[in-house]
């Protein structure tokens, strides 16, 4: 494992990357300066960039969200998506075709059908007690704490009905507040015995979507690919399940126990304890990606 100071040190190495969004190009607010001028130059070196995020967003919402962050187009060439993977399962029919959405009302692009299915089932959103699976998308109120939906759970597992996670993050960090997000909510309904689907980081299905974007623009072996992302349990987890060098960013979910500064690099002590703590093993560590 190696500290860098900038990703400069190591991209020559690679021909493409798999960069998470939050927490390492924007903080839920803003673009994260640093991470665009990172990304926009290893582009204009020739590299190749996809975008994998745990947004539960079809790719297209997550191009229009970021570019009001401040994140321009000539800063990647594809988006790869928990909700475009979780999408397709839906409409194959993964939780059934009456479904109740657990999930904030700007999250209802999620349930248009995905251009390159041929044959999508009709999903109906109804009730609880008429459906037969869940769709979660996100807690309808990420300060309260996911124990709020143990009611729910319990009368959806009680049914038998599987959820479909649309983005397997815990927790994510808006500015300078953590909001929970739907992992944690299918983290809970698994606890209490309900069986729970998952289609982003960590979890193949989409990896095997992040190749086909990179695909489509290059011909690149997994060797010459570098993950980039601050989640131990996704971004980290994921990439090492991958067999991907992994890049890590120290000063994302893990700023306060690494001891990493804004703009700074991590306590290398705080950093070893850190990574054991949590299972993660680099190839890289970087305070903010840049």
């Amino acid at each position: 494992m190696q500290i860098i100071q900038s990703l400069s040190q190591v991209s020559g190495r690679y021909q493409a990357l798999f960069v998470d969004l939050w927490g390492c190009v924007h903080d839920g607010v803003r673009a994260i300066p640093g991470a665009v001028e990172a990304l926009t130059a290893y582009r204009r070196a020739g590299g190749r960039i996809v975008l994998v995020t745990n947004s539960p967003r079809p790719r297209e919402g997550v191009a229009k969200q970021i570019a009001g962050f401040g994140v321009p187009e000539d800063a990647y060439d594809a988006i790869a998506t928990s909700g475009d993977s979780a999408r397709l399962a839906l409409f194959r029919g993964a939780v059934g075709s009456r479904v109740w959405h657990l999930g904030p009302d700007h999250d209802l692009g999620f349930f248009e059908p995905p251009a390159i299915l041929s044959d999508p089932i009709t999903i109906t959103r109804v009730p609880l007690d008429q459906a037969e699976g869940v769709v979660c998308t996100g807690p309808f109120d990420p300060q309260a704490d996911p124990s709020v939906m143990r009611p729910e759970f319990l009368a959806a597992k009680t049914r038998g009905l599987k959820l479909l996670c649309a983005n397997p993050d815990i927790v994510v960090d808006r500015g300078e507040v953590r909001e929970w997000c739907a992992g944690a909510l299918a983290e809970l309904y698994s606890e209490m015995g309900g069986e729970s689907l998952y289609f982003g980081k960590p979890h193949p299905p989409i990896y095997d979507l992040a190749r086909r974007r990179l695909a489509a623009v290059a011909d690149v072996s997994d060797s010459a690919i570098l993950a980039i992302g601050d989640g131990p349990l996704t971004d980290a987890a994921g990439a090492m399940g991958e067999d991907l060098d992994l890049l890590f960013i120290s000063g994302g979910l893990g700023a306060a126990e690494t001891g990493t500064v804004q703009g700074g690099s991590p306590d290398p002590a705080k950093l070893e304890v850190y990574l054991a703590e949590t299972g993660v093993v680099p190839t890289y560590v970087i305070g903010t990606l840049r």
